[in-house]
């Protein structure tokens, strides 16, 4: 099949046209400027002829899960989402000039950029495995790199919650890079196969291919791939001068049996930081959001309405509202034309002004008096 070429852009309030950015299956994505305040952007738009209800409920959970964990400094920032004006959905973000992916194929990273990348991912996953999400497409192409050369993950398209039943069963398949019990279709995604994938991502940053890559090219199609990876025999990375510590970890992360491997992305991003420390590496702080954070209001992964700016979820007859027309209705107007509080009555109001009013009347009646009778 022929690459698709890049659709022409939206025109978005706000935004300045800039350039293209890459095509993908489902979207496109562009280099905007943002007016207000001024600053440069990546534009994710949905293909106008993919634009269907599974495609919408697809970009809503893009949008809601990647706005949700972008809090976290280790996921690709998202700034806006909204309809543009010719219809199509569009997801403002970050712009990263990198990918971990696009740096591999010049060549393979250094340990220490790829164990430090490594543990702050981790920290990324364990965020959005305690939220209630998960991944379900990591690759070194879906880790981007920020202006700051700082590694962020990207591309919740196909994220699921960790309840399966909130969401239509799909399969992801980056096969290099996809656990044996999801390219066997046994699950569709877990905290264990998000754990392989992690550990097949850090192999292939270091190794230069991926881990069950063949170095004849002609051996290395799609369903001889899938068949090496079901099978899962580890083969330790080809090159000299990696200290052991570092097989043993990735051997773990990517063992066949999912129960044999690490029990959590926390528990993952703590070995790597053993191996950052053995060898002699500062070790990268494993940062994971607050329980408080995870708590908070689920996201609907079942939400395939059309949304944009004019679009609003509040019931007018709701208390919240009543409550809002109250306060409204007794504001006043500042010079900028805010509404400002009105200031509250006081029940006992009324009365200290007729007590104070009375007491004026009697003292002047009293020193009247007292002019008359020449007392004063």
């Amino acid at each position: 099949m022929g690459k698709r070429m890049t659709a022409s852009p939206p025109m978005i309030g706000g935004y300045s046209y800039l350039r293209p950015l890459g095509s993908g299956g489902f979207a496109d994505v562009y280099l905007y400027e943002q007016d207000m305040p001024r600053r440069i952007t990546a534009v994710k738009v949905l293909h106008a002829d993919t634009f269907d209800a599974e495609a919408l409920r697809t970009f809503n959970v893009e949008a809601d899960t990647m706005a949700r964990l972008s809090a976290h400094p280790s996921i690709v920032t998202i700034y806006h989402a909204s309809i543009s004006a010719d219809g199509r959905p569009y997801l403002v973000m970050e712009f990263c000039p990198d990918t971990m992916g696009a740096r591999m194929k010049r060549g393979p990273l250094p340990i220490a950029e790829v164990l430090d990348a490594g543990v702050r991912l981790a920290g990324a996953l364990e965020t959005a495995h305690r939220a209630g999400f998960l991944h379900r497409d990591i690759k070194p192409s879906n880790v981007l790199v920020t202006t700051l050369g700082q590694p962020v993950l990207a591309d919740f398209g196909i994220a699921a919650a960790l309840n399966a039943e909130e969401g239509p069963e799909v399969f992801a398949m980056s096969v290099p890079w996809s656990s044996p019990e999801v390219l066997s279709e046994r699950v569709s995604g877990s905290v264990p196969s998000e754990i392989w994938s992690l550990g097949a991502t850090l192999y292939t940053l270091l190794a230069g291919r991926s881990p069950f890559e063949s170095p004849k090219r002609e051996e290395n199609s799609r369903d001889a791939l899938k068949a090496r990876v079901i099978r899962a025999k580890y083969t330790p990375l080809p090159f000299a001068g990696v200290p052991p510590r570092v097989d043993e970890i990735l051997a773990t992360a990517m063992s066949k049996d999912p129960a044999r491997r690490y029990a959590s992305m926390a528990d993952f991003g703590e070995a790597l930081r053993w191996a950052q420390y053995e060898l002699g590496i500062a070790p990268t702080a494993l940062e994971v959001a607050a329980p408080e954070w995870a708590a908070a209001a689920p996201i609907d992964f079942s939400d395939g309405r059309s949304r944009g700016p004019v679009v609003t979820t509040v019931n007018p007859d709701s208390r919240r509202a009543e409550r809002t027309r109250k306060q409204l209705e007794g504001a006043a107007v500042d010079r900028d034309g805010l509404f400002v509080a009105a200031p509250k009555r006081s029940a006992l109001g009324p009365a200290v002004i007729g007590a104070l009013v009375g007491a004026v009347v009697v003292a002047a009646g009293t020193v009247a008096a007292l002019f008359a009778t020449g007392v004063l």
